[in-house]
């Protein structure tokens, strides 16, 4: 889904110009954008938490010709998900559908259930790791 397909949904949900809701939308992001800058957090109650955080300088690997590179300091934004966010994602099956409005689908064998600090990627074989 982009911005133009929440835009979309929006404004016939509420009736408004797809215009009016784009600034609307527009005007959203760039505020939580303004409070990460000023503020390093912004917490938006049922949805999740914002957070601006540190990550030390390391070495790392140039996958094509091995050698070692220097990566420096760097600030990044992580978002750690809200309890309802994170109940209907762990509940989602996978099935795609443009229905909004359609409930969580109940099949559980293949959730997982994560540590607060712990993340989860996708490695290059394809396998689910998590790291803390």
């Amino acid at each position: 889904m982009t911005k133009k397909d929440i835009v979309r949904v929006v404004s016939e949900e509420l009736g408004l110009t797809q215009q009016q809701t784009k600034d609307v939308v527009q005007r959203t992001f760039d505020s939580i954008i303004e409070t990460l800058v000023r503020e390093g957090r912004i917490e938006l109650r049922n949805f999740g938490v914002f957070e601006v955080k540190s990550r030390a300088a390391r070495k790392a690997r140039n996958p094509k010709t091995g050698q070692q590179v220097d990566v420096p300091q760097k600030s990044v934004v992580t978002f750690k998900p809200g309890k309802i966010m994170e109940q209907r994602v762990r509940e989602f099956t996978g099935e795609v559908t443009d229905d909004w409005s359609a409930g969580p689908h109940q099949d559980q064998s293949s959730s997982a259930t994560l540590k607060n600090d712990e993340a989860v990627s996708l490695s290059p074989s394809g396998r689910w790791d998590t790291t803390t």
